[in-house]
């Protein structure tokens, strides 16, 4: 699997992506990520874990503490590849207007005038 493939695996889980979000915030312990969960802390790690094979947290040593960061660049690869498409289908929809636009002035003629 290529990067991408990866990043969007592991974004595929709510979980995951209320993990992520929480990250946003700024680093937490494994603990402090599991406590909106009624998982197990053994079931929030295999979360932790994929997201961190796949590039999205980094987890650092802090003491006894092992905190978990959030890592951009996987995000923002995931971003620029969802733009170009978000660019062709805003491009798609405003032709789609546009032929619309043409359509029920072609129907309604006397509309147009008033």
């Amino acid at each position: 699997m290529n990067q991408l493939d990866i990043t969007f695996a592991a974004l595929s889980d709510p979980t995951r992506r209320a993990i992520l979000a929480r990250l946003i915030d700024g680093e937490a312990s494994v603990m402090e990520l599991a406590e909106p969960f009624a998982m197990s802390q053994p079931s929030i790690s295999k979360h932790l874990k994929v997201l961190e094979n796949a590039g999205l947290i980094s987890r650092g040593r802090d003491a006894q503490r092992r905190p978990c960061r959030l890592e951009v660049k996987p995000l923002a690869e995931a971003t620029e590849w969802l733009e170009r498409y978000r660019k062709i289908w805003e491009g798609n929809f405003q032709r789609l207007d546009a032929l619309l636009g043409a359509l029920q002035a072609s129907n309604n003629p006397g509309e147009a005038e008033q």
